[in-house]
Formats: structure tokens, C-alpha cells, sequence
């Protein structure tokens, strides 16, 4: 015997589909923490060496490396990024709506 649940598609934001405060900025924060850790390790500097490029301590640069961005602005990670060569483009776009779709869900055979 099987039961329907329902799974919503993912709005692309997980800070949005679990319901927290200012998700869009949660969002962009954690793309650009993303981003320039990637770029950080694809430097293959220590993290003392990419702190003197970014005027960063090397506590401050293994933070952003392991995806803690905590004490860092948007526009500070920005900056880093742009520091490093790279350029950050914002796109705008309509938002897609969340669609839902059946899953069915089976109990185990006893």
C-alpha cells in the first residue's frame, strides 16, 4: 500500500523554502562566500599569504575558506572578490514560483 506526500521543487534558495528572514540576502551572502573560498583554494597560497594580498588575518582567511562568512558584509565580500580579479555581475530576473509534485511514499513490507 502507498501514501502521496508532497515534495515542493526548491525555489533555488534554501533560506526562502525554510522560511527564514531576509533570504535573498542570506543567499547572495552565501554565493559570494562560495565563490571566493573556491577562488581562494584554486590560488594554492597558504592562508597567511592570501591574508597579506586581502589585508586579512589568517584566522579571517580560513573562516571564508571553510564557509563561515560570519563579520563579513556583502559589500566586504565583494571587494574581496574584486581584490582577487574577479568580477561580480548581479543579475535580476522574475522570481520562479515553487511547484509542487507527487511523491509517492511506500511503507516497508512487514
Amino acid at each position: 500500500m502507498s501514501k502521496m506526500s508532497y515534495a515542493e521543487e526548491s525555489s533555488g534558495n534554501v533560506f526562502a523554502d525554510i522560511g527564514l528572514q531576509d533570504a535573498g540576502a542570506k543567499f547572495v551572502k552565501a554565493q559570494l562566500a562560495f565563490y571566493l573560498s573556491n577562488h581562494i583554494k584554486g590560488l594554492k597560497l597558504t592562508q597567511a599569504a592570501v591574508g597579506q594580498i586581502l589585508g586579512l588575518s589568517q584566522p579571517d582567511v580560513s573562516r571564508l575558506v571553510n564557509g563561515r562568512p560570519t563579520g563579513f558584509s556583502t559589500d566586504r565580500l565583494i571587494e574581496l572578490l574584486d581584490n582577487l580579479g574577479q568580477d561580480v555581475d548581479i543579475a535580476i530576473r522574475p522570481r520562479k514560483l515553487p511547484t509542487r509534485v507527487h511523491v509517492p511514499e511506500y511503507e516497508a513490507a512487514e
